[in-house]
């Protein structure tokens, strides 16, 4: 057999594969970003969405696995308000707050609705909605004791590729955790982490937090290409 016959066709595969890996994926593995926004509680002193909004801010990096599928990882920083004024039911005596922070870590999974990328091909989009879930830890500390609770995200974003390397997001994430604790205050003779002495079992009776985040991410992290692998020796 003629080697040299098969250096034209074998470079011809090679820059097939390796243009169709970068095509397919964007050819970025990770994004890193920045992200805020808004941040609220709901729990015994608050049933009502967007009641006391306060500032969050978050650090992300994506890992994609594909262009429908990633996996990323966040640490957040939020504020969290409430009033007795608020609450599910009537307490009795004067207005009872706490404003205290949160800080957030956790790993989420993104599916997305369609692929994303920038070559509008392939049930690739430049504009693409996902859902998420997860697991995370939350840490509140004082004002009366340090908290330590399991957190798990579930929500839904949109992000747009505004260019090769720059995304820009909004997601929205319900934070629902194993503590009922969030909402202690210094007063200790009326207290709206149980303000009715009343226990209750299961997640639906723990605090939540939601955060409502805008966020712009960067590609970093060029996908190798393996098309050597596909050439015929």
């Amino acid at each position: 057999m003629n080697i040299q016959k098969l250096k034209i066709p074998a470079f011809a595969v090679m820059l097939f594969c390796c243009s169709f890996a970068v095509a397919q994926d964007d050819g970025y593995l990770m994004e890193l970003g920045l992200g805020g926004g808004g941040s609220f509680y709901m729990g015994d002193a608050n049933n009502r969405l967007y009641r006391d909004t306060n500032g969050m801010f978050s650090f992300m990096a994506r890992y994609n696995v594909n262009s429908r599928f990633a996996l990323k990882g966040s640490l957040s920083a939020a504020g969290i308000t409430g009033s007795s004024k608020n609450a599910f039911g009537v307490i009795p005596g004067d207005e009872i707050r706490f404003s205290r922070t949160v800080y957030d870590f956790g790993v989420q999974v993104e599916w997305g609705f369609c692929g994303y990328g920038l070559q509008d091909w392939n049930d690739c989009h430049r504009l693409a909605p996902y859902g998420l879930l997860g697991i995370g830890m939350t840490f509140a500390p004082e004002p009366v004791s340090n908290d330590f609770a399991a957190n798990f995200p579930i929500g839904l974003g949109v992000k747009y590729k505004l260019s090769e390397r720059v995304n820009i997001g909004l997601e929205w994430t319900m934070r629902f955790t194993t503590s009922d604790r969030l909402d202690v205050t210094q007063t200790y003779d009326t207290s709206l982490e149980n303000p009715f002495l009343i226990k209750g079992k299961g997640i639906k009776n723990k605090d939540s937090y939601s955060f409502t985040m805008l966020y712009v991410t960067f590609d970093v992290f060029r996908r190798p290409c393996n098309c050597n692998d596909e050439i015929i020796k």
